[in-house]
């Protein structure tokens, strides 16, 4: 969506933003160099700001504006073996002195972790190595007025859809925007502004006891790269007619196709199932994989953190570590956990630059043609379950247990045949995995994790 008023200004008084990057710096260092004072072995400070614009509508009038703005200092110091922490929101000189004091006193009464300590001068990313050409800040200088007539365009598209629309839960813009500096006595200097633009629509369908709502959305860095509101309202419409009309059906067991926003959720799942903290507490049901065949061969999953405007692109990770593209996934074979340097002290492995999460993932199946489009899959998924929303968390991380409450559609030979509300899918993760039998060119970006649809060949369906 063209915005004439976005730019790609740096943080400063036109970008919104109340302190500079210089400012950061000193408040930084000025923390670090207290904690080296009074007896710090090492310290790390970050400095942060955040502000940004909401805007709500209902069935055409304005119900909510909130504007955000919040800064941040946080202290981690480090006796020895000893960890301590403490944040404050003031920048005063004495503030700063007495959030590290309170780290430090902190990390004296904390138990000695022989992990924990910053990450090894070999990790860190060197400010000179540092990606500065990510585009992941552009300010949206957008007035609440604006925004309310934007989230209007997105609501009376899905109103004037179809006379079956007859209520509406609202529609939203959102504009936010942040940047920080973050230094440690390893040698580690950097930092970054990024921005994330939102707007979304909810209508509902029906009335008496037929009623459905259902919702869309989209999200980017850069405003002009945001659905046109009247896309995002009819498409939000057609997905709540689609929905009337549900019915419930027989207890049963068959392939079941996940929608590609929900088969990210599918993606989401194997990541924390792989991540540090969950291996080395061996809370995982993919414990000791690496190396293994936990997918199909054709499935590949590969990390980069280097995608232009990549909601999950950052030049270095959350302890100012380096981070690179790299496989995770090959040929159905894990080749790499996701782990932060502490987690991966814990598993006498190397950190791999995940600390504060997963980069831009993309799940890729080698049996995908470009024309294997929604409508392609469901002619895979035969007769079997259509799943477009999913409801409550279901996911047992130790055992791999999997059970969420869904709705969707009921598809034979190929189409589909009725909507369906008020069942369960059922399942282990593991054999989940293993039985992917096709991935969609559908693909959706979803958070930081991009995915077609994802035909699995068995699941138990629970119904009535």
């Amino acid at each position: 969506m063209k915005n004439p008023n976005s730019t790609k200004a740096a943080p400063s008084a036109g970008s919104g933003f109340s302190y500079s990057r210089p400012f950061f710096e000193d408040l930084v260092d000025s923390a670090l160099a207290h904690a080296k004072k009074i007896g710090a072995t090492d310290a790390a400070a970050e400095a942060s700001e955040g502000s940004g614009l909401s805007v709500s509508v209902r069935k055409g009038e304005l119900e909510n504006v909130e504007r955000n703005r919040d800064k941040s200092l946080g202290v981690t110091v480090y006796i020895g073996k000893r960890r301590g922490n403490a944040s404050t929101s003031d920048f005063s000189a004495a503030a700063i002195e007495q959030t590290v004091q309170a780290a430090f006193d902190i990390a004296r009464f904390t138990a000695q972790d022989p992990f924990a300590a910053l990450p090894d001068a070999r990790d860190i990313a060197p400010a000179s190595r540092q990606r500065t050409d990510l585009d992941l800040f552009c300010p949206w200088a957008i007035t609440a007025e604006q925004a309310a007539a934007l989230a209007l365009r997105g609501e009376s598209a899905a109103l004037r859809l179809d006379r079956r629309i007859t209520n509406s839960e609202g529609a939203g813009v959102s504009a936010q925007q942040s940047h920080f500096f973050s230094a440690h006595t390893r040698g580690f200097r950097g930092g970054y502004a990024s921005s994330r633009h939102s707007m979304s629509v909810s209508p509902i369908a029906g009335k008496g006891n037929d009623m459905q709502r259902d919702a869309w959305y989209t999200s980017m860095r850069y405003p002009e790269d945001l659905a046109e509101p009247e896309a995002v309202g009819r498409y939000a419409a057609e997905r709540a007619l689609s929905r009337l009309k549900s019915r419930k059906i027989a207890t049963t067991e068959c392939p079941v196709l996940f929608e590609s926003p929900l088969a990210a959720g599918l993606l989401g799942a194997f990541v924390q199932a792989i991540s540090g903290g969950a291996l080395y507490r061996k809370s995982s049901f993919l414990l000791d994989s690496l190396g293994k065949r936990v997918l199909p061969a054709h499935i590949d999953i590969f990390e980069d953190p280097f995608v232009k405007r990549g909601k999950g692109s950052s030049p270095f990770d959350d302890e100012g570590v380096r981070v690179k593209p790299r496989q995770v996934v090959e040929a159905g074979r894990v080749q790499g956990y996701f782990l932060s340097s502490y987690s991966a002290r814990k598993l006498g492995m190397k950190t791999t630059g995940n600390a504060g999460g997963s980069h831009n993932l993309t799940l890729h199946s080698r049996k995908t043609r470009p024309g294997d489009s929604l409508e392609a899959m469901l002619e895979k998924l035969g007769t079997g379950l259509f799943v477009t929303e999913l409801m409550g968390s279901g996911v047992n991380y130790v055992t791999g247990d999997y059970s969420r409450g869904a709705s969707g559609f009921w598809v034979e030979r190929g189409r589909i045949a009725y909507p369906v509300h008020e069942i369960t899918i059922a399942g282990n993760m593991r054999t989940m995995l293993k039985g992917i039998v096709a991935v969609g060119a559908d693909t959706y970006n979803y958070g930081a994790k991009e995915v077609g649809s994802v035909l699995v060949n068995r699941m138990k369906v629970a119904g009535s």
